[in-house]
């Protein structure tokens, strides 16, 4: 491996969020960088993977503006601290999720089932967004900085004018949400009305502060979903119909294998007028694996990153500007809220010893980039 990617902690550098700098925080990224150089791996950081200082989330978290000045800070610092070695930067680590899934859904931490604080959260995310980009570009012009976004192709369950109007619902809020604003298009309005609330949010000028003109964009595919109409889902009026419901090969996560739609999703990232380099930052599936005298035989995971990866060549063999390929993940680790109980990894953890065993898919990518 000669690329490493790795998030840096918003509470390792500020445990309150702002204030004090915890210097025991920048010193442990040092050595961490400082390790990869030692191996001839290049480091490419992200700045926030989710975790915010709790005393922010007091002050209402990603719905309270005061967010964006608290992350050009903490951007300041990291500059400041690592991009006299680091290059690489992605700022965000799919807005979405964690905008999403934290204040609409409530499936994640802070655990929020409200659409008006889910539009403050996604207003105040994409101008931190920019924001975190300029200071970085500010500070040392020529850093490649990106920043990454979920995406998923998105069918309908059938041809019917209700599944299909639930199609082009889902596919705003899945893939649309926010890379148009970063690309100065605006928010997908018309087909979430429901989001017009946002506008409570808006302060003058914030329409130029939204876009950026990012070196690279992130792209992370696990899978397709399948959506119909649904009357009682509130605002949305669409849903997901699980995998596991449809008679196709799945992963542990309910996601169903299907390598063509990081094809569709590297299409449709590139089809925008002002698109940019795409880099798959992440792709990978989690398994049932089992460690069995020694030994991980996820041959599952393995099927599964040779059709991905042959998708991948498949779209730039068409031209598609995709420049790498960063698997998800590396080591198994804690997966929010499913805890350690979904094993993505490449290399198998004990959680108890925290004993480590590359995985037969492990051994497969070694030999893959060693071609």
């Amino acid at each position: 491996l000669k690329n490493f990617r790795f998030s840096i902690s918003w509470p390792r550098i500020f445990p309150l969020g702002t204030g004090a700098i915890n210097y025991a925080g920048i010193d442990f990224y040092n050595r961490l960088i400082d390790c990869c150089f030692k191996h001839n791996i290049t480091p490419w950081v992200t700045l926030y993977h989710w975790d915010l200082p709790y005393t922010l989330q007091l002050s209402d978290g990603w719905c309270n503006r005061d967010v964006v000045n608290h992350f050009e800070d903490y951007v300041s610092v990291c500059a400041k601290a690592f991009s006299d070695r680091v290059q690489n930067w992605m700022v965000l680590n799919e807005p979405l999720a964690f905008t999403f899934l934290g204040y609409f859904l409530g499936w994640h931490a802070p655990g929020i089932r409200n659409p008006g604080k889910f539009c403050g959260a996604v207003h105040h995310a994409t101008l931190a967004q920019a924001c975190g980009a300029r200071v970085l570009k500010t500070y040392k012009p020529s850093l490649e900085v990106g920043t990454t976004f979920s995406c998923t192709a998105i069918f309908s369950e059938t041809s019917s004018d209700k599944d299909e109007k639930a199609r082009v619902v889902a596919d705003a809020l899945l893939n649309r949400l926010f890379i148009e604003p970063t690309y100065g298009l605006g928010y997908p309005l018309n087909e979430l009305p429901f989001l017009n609330r946002i506008e409570k949010y808006f302060l003058s000028g914030d329409e130029r502060l939204l876009p950026f003109d990012f070196d690279f964009i992130g792209l992370q595919n696990y899978s397709r979903e399948v959506i119909k109409y649904a009357s009682w889902i509130p605002f949305l009026h669409a849903r997901n119909v699980p995998a596991s419901k449809r008679n196709v090969p799945f992963t542990d996560m309910d996601w169903e294998v299907y390598p063509e739609s990081i094809y569709l999703m590297l299409k449709k990232f590139a089809s925008y007028n002002s698109a940019k380099p795409i880099i798959v930052t992440e792709n990978g599936a989690a398994f049932k694996d089992e460690l069995i005298n020694g030994v991980v035989n996820d041959d599952l995971r393995v099927d599964f990153l040779k059709s991905y990866l042959g998708q991948v060549l498949r779209a730039k063999r068409e031209g598609i500007n995709v420049n790498g390929y960063f698997i998800w993940s590396l080591l198994d680790n804690i997966e929010w809220a499913e805890g350690n109980t979904k094993r993505f990894g490449i290399v198998y953890t004990d959680f108890k010893t925290l004993e480590r065993t590359v995985k037969k898919s492990g051994w497969w990518f070694k030999e893959f980039l060693s071609r």
